[in-house]
C-alpha cells in the first residue's frame, strides 16, 4: 500500500466525525436507486462511527452540504469532504488509478469509492484484526475481484464481454436490488421503504461472501499448496494433485500457486472424495473460470457408467465419465487415480 494513500486514509478518519450533539448523516439521491449507493451506504453504517447515521436521500444541495458523507450524487469525488460521486464527466478513475498497486482497471462506482477509501477499515472491524494484518489485505484483494468490481462494472455501465452475449443474465446482485424499486404502475411509489429493504440485502450478500471467504476459501489454500508439494508422491508426472476432502474450493488457489511457485508442467487432474466416500478425478480449466479442460478424461469413456466403463477402461470400480470429459467418479482412490494416468498416457489403456 503506498505511503500517500496510507497518508489520506488517516487524515479521512480524523475528519469523519459528524458534528458533536447529532447523529451522522450520510446523503445519496432520491427516487429509483441501485446496488451501488445501497452498498455504500451500508458498508460505512458497518463502521462504528457511522452505525446510527441517518440515511438522506435528496438531491437538494443545501440538504446534502449538511451531510457528514455524500455517496452517489451531488458531482463530487472530494474525499477530504467524504464526497464519493462518480457521475460527473471528470471523474473516470478505477482502482488502479487511485492505488496503482491494485490491478484493476474497471471505472469505480460510489460502492467502489467507499470500499477503496473504508474497505480495509470495515474488514478489520469485522474480522478483529488489524488493517493491516496480512488476512484483511488478502481479503480486501479477493473482495474487491469477486463482488466490489462486478457492481462498479454494471452501475458504469461496462460490458463484461465484447460481442453479443449467448444468454441474459438477469438474477445478479445489481439485478435483484433493481427490482426492489416500485414498478412504474404501482400506486404505492415509496421509495423509501425499499431503499431500506436493499440495504438490507445488499448487506446480507456482502457479510456472506466475507463469510464465506474468511472461513472456507482461505483455509482451502493450506490444502491445495500441501497437495502442489506432494504431487510427485502421487504421480512421477506431478500433473495429479490429491486433496483430502471433497468439496475443497481448489480451482484458484491451485492457478495462484502454480505460479508463485513457478510449476513447470501445470497439473492436470484433481482427485478428492465425495460425499459417500468415492473418489472424484476432475480435470484442471484451460483458465480460471473455462468450460474447458486442459485434458479432458479420455473420449471414449464419455457418457458411460459403471460396468461398461470398467469393462471397456480396464480399471474396476468405476462409475461415470462426464459427457465432457471433465470429470470422472470411480468407488476408490486407486480407481480415480488410474483414470487420470489412462489419460495422461493412452497406451496404458491396454494395460
Amino acid at each position: 500500500m503506498g505511503t500517500g494513500f496510507r497518508a489520506a486514509r488517516s487524515l479521512l478518519r480524523h475528519m469523519a466525525s459528524p458534528a458533536p450533539g447529532r447523529a451522522p448523516r450520510l446523503g445519496t439521491h432520491d427516487g429509483n436507486f441501485h446496488c451501488d449507493e445501497a452498498l455504500a451506504c451500508t458498508l460505512l453504517r458497518v463502521l462504528p462511527r457511522y452505525r446510527d447515521a441517518e440515511i438522506v436521500r435528496t438531491r437538494e444541495p443545501q440538504l446534502l452540504a449538511q451531510c457528514d458523507v455524500v455517496v452517489d450524487v451531488g458531482g463530487e469525488y472530494d474525499p477530504q469532504r467524504h464526497r464519493y460521486d462518480h457521475h460527473q464527466r471528470s471523474f473516470s478513475q478505477s482502482m488502479h488509478d487511485l492505488r496503482p498497486d491494485k490491478p484493476w482497471t474497471t471505472k469505480l462506482s460510489s460502492a467502489g469509492l467507499v470500499y477503496l477509501h473504508f474497505g480495509s477499515q470495515i474488514l478489520a472491524h469485522l474480522l478483529g484484526r488489524a488493517e493491516d494484518d496480512p488476512v484483511v489485505q488478502l481479503l480486501y484483494d479477493k473482495l474487491y475481484e469477486n463482488f466490489m468490481e462486478e457492481i462498479d462494472a454494471i452501475d458504469n455501465g461496462v460490458a463484461q464481454l465484447d460481442g453479443k452475449p449467448r444468454y441474459a443474465v438477469t438474477t445478479d446482485l445489481s439485478a435483484r436490488v433493481g427490482l426492489l424499486n416500485p414498478r412504474w404502475n404501482d400506486p404505492n411509489q415509496d421509495t423509501e421503504t425499499q431503499f431500506q429493504k436493499a440495504m438490507e440485502l445488499v448487506k446480507a450478500e456482502f457479510l456472506d461472501r466475507l463469510d464465506y471467504y474468511h472461513r472456507a476459501w482461505l483455509p482451502a489454500r493450506t490444502l491445495v499448496e500441501d497437495a502442489v508439494q506432494k504431487r510427485f508422491e502421487v504421480d512421477p508426472s506431478g500433473e495429479i494433485l490429491v486433496l483430502p476432502s471433497g468439496g475443497c474450493p481448489w480451482k484458484e488457489h491451485l492457478f495462484s500457486l502454480e505460479a508463485e511457485l513457478g510449476v513447470e508442467t501445470p497439473i492436470k487432474f484433481v482427485l478428492y472424495p465425495d460425499q459417500n466416500g468415492r473418489w472424484r478425478v476432475q480435470s484442471v480449466p484451460a483458465t480460471l473460470h473455462s468450460f474447458h479442460s486442459r485434458l479432458p478424461l479420455l473420449e471414449a469413456w464419455r457418457g458411460l457408467r459403471d460396468q461398461e466403463l470398467s469393462q471397456l477402461s480396464g480399471i474396476p470400480g468405476c462409475i461415470f465419465v462426464h459427457t465432457s470429459g471433465f470429470i470422472g467418479g470411480n468407488q476408490t482412490q486407486e480407481g480415480a487415480l488410474l483414470m487420470a494416468q489412462k489419460t495422461l498416457t493412452p497406451d496404458l489403456q491396454g494395460s
